[in-house]
């Protein structure tokens, strides 16, 4: 047996697992309570690779990451070695608990560490050592639902020796950003929410002083903003993007949230004064009320940030609720013909320049022109000439009245009498049928300026629901993209 360092040179009695095992147990497992170095001064280097498996789920409420995840550990012995001819193998599996494995560990994890249990290590003949083993990671993650349900989900996981300092144990990462993503999507094995959208590793920093210590951080930034490495004890950083899978949240959410809207954006195509119309728009709101209530479970649910899905729902349910309003308000401006005339300048500004502006056409103005009778002087209250009544009496001049006998003076008397009464009656309708046709005018009046005012709401609930549409799908849009 030669000694070099930690370990020795086996000298194996045959080719044989026992013979093999028996060197082990004389110059090496006796010393597996200590780091296997050469003196006390020199550091433990330790490469570490990971490959995601998984994503097992996110917890929104608690802002955990649950996902299972390859785990490789590299280092090495320090002197120690055999001969393959002579001891019959290149590599042999032991116990964990024979030799001295580090304390590498995951600083967010939180709960019990519940991974499946390996047993063995694979140890190499030029004193290499191979642990493998899978871990189910429950870690704590700063999670942002703002573009839910198109956000990107940007988790921590620091992998580091929980006691030895940088000075004892240096962690270096083993393959490059594009293997690890390669590899972690080629056995990717879960189909559920969560997709595996990339992978980066950054440049490596490392301070080392008496009481630092030596970690990998697998760490998440938000985007678009870049990352800054240029911190102290963290050598290789890689940044684990998750993608959420959108498709059932807009074909069961925003598709039939976006139909309803429709629906209601329609039901302006009713008469504004129509009962119809204000019960139907009562209904739509009391539909997607309904709506929100059954969906209410697939909608993310945290306190430090409101989605901005909940904002479009909060819009979408407003607009109806403002359109009912709008509805309510035309119905009161057509039925205000009782409250009299229209004040010239809200006729002047409603009919003349807001219906241009909705293009609609103004309302043509009324041409009847009423005449009154003109008294005589005679104090008949018949115009002149009147000739006859009914082409029976025959009305004569004061010449022919002063020749007449009395009796036919009291006849004429009498007739003159009964056409004063029906003078004054025919106007008295006449004034009654003016009024009827001013009051019909008026309710005319108020009713384009109700399609007016109901045409002019109605561009500005298009203008604003369009403006709020695109401004949300294009926040979306612009945060989503930095996935691909």
């Amino acid at each position: 047996m030669l000694i070099q360092g930690y370990g020795a040179m086996l000298n194996c009695t045959s080719p044989t697992p026992r013979s093999l095992v028996a060197a082990l147990e004389k110059d090496l497992f006796p010393y597996r309570q200590v780091r296997p170095v050469k003196d006390f001064s020199s550091p433990l280097n330790i490469t570490l690779d990971i490959t995601v498996v998984g994503v097992l789920g996110v917890d929104l409420i608690s802002q955990t990451l649950n996902m299972l995840i390859w785990q490789v550990l590299e280092w090495d012995i320090d002197g120690l070695s055999w001969d393959v001819q002579e001891c019959g193998t290149e590599k042999v599996s032991v116990l964990r608990e024979s030799i001295w494995v580090p304390d590498v560990h995951i600083a967010e994890f939180m709960e019990e560490d519940q991974s499946p249990r390996t047993p063995f290590v694979y140890l190499y003949n030029t004193g290499g050592v191979f642990d493998d083993r899978p871990i189910r990671v429950v870690s704590s993650c700063k999670l942002d639902i703002y573009t839910f349900p198109f956000d990107i989900q940007n988790c921590t996981l620091t992998f580091g020796s929980y006691l030895h300092f940088a000075s004892e144990i240096r962690m270096s990462q083993g393959s490059t950003a594009e293997d690890v993503l390669q590899e972690s999507r080629e056995v990717f094995e879960t189909n559920g929410e969560w997709d595996l959208a990339d992978i980066e590793i950054a440049p490596v920093t490392l301070s080392l002083g008496k009481d630092d210590y030596s970690k990998i951080k697998y760490f998440g930034c938000t985007l678009p903003y870049p990352c800054s490495c240029n911190r102290l004890l963290l050598p290789p950083k890689t940044l684990l993007i998750l993608r959420r899978k959108p498709i059932n949240y807009v074909v069961n959410l925003l598709i039939p949230s976006c139909f309803l809207v429709t629906i209601d954006i329609f039901s302006f195509m009713l008469p504004p004064h129509s009962v119809d119309r204000s019960s139907f728009k009562m209904t739509l709101i009391l539909g997607y009320t309904v709506f929100l209530l059954i969906m209410n479970d697939l909608l993310p649910v945290t306190g430090n940030q409101t989605p901005l899905i909940n904002v479009f729902f909060s819009v979408s349910l407003a607009l109806m609720v403002a359109s009912l309003l709008e509805t309510v308000l035309i119905t009161h401006i057509q039925l205000s013909s009782s409250h009299g005339a229209i004040p010239n300048w809200l006729r002047t500004l409603v009919l003349q320049y807001v219906a241009i502006l909705v293009c609609l056409p103004p309302l043509k103005k009324k041409r009847t022109v009423t005449v009154f009778l003109n008294p005589s002087a005679t104090g008949t209250g018949v115009s002149e000439p009147a000739s006859s009544v009914a082409g029976v009496v025959s009305v004569r001049g004061p010449q022919e009245l002063s020749d007449a006998s009395p009796a036919e003076k009291t006849t004429q008397d009498s007739v003159l009498e009964e056409l004063r009464k029906l003078s004054r009656h025919l106007a008295a309708i006449r004034v009654q049928v003016d009024k009827h046709f001013q009051g019909n005018h008026s309710m005319q009046e108020w009713e384009m300026i109700g399609r007016v005012v109901d045409r002019f709401l109605f561009g500005l609930y298009i203008i604003f629901i369009t403006v709020t549409f695109i401004t949300i799908t294009a926040i979306w849009i612009w945060n989503n993209s930095y996935a691909a």
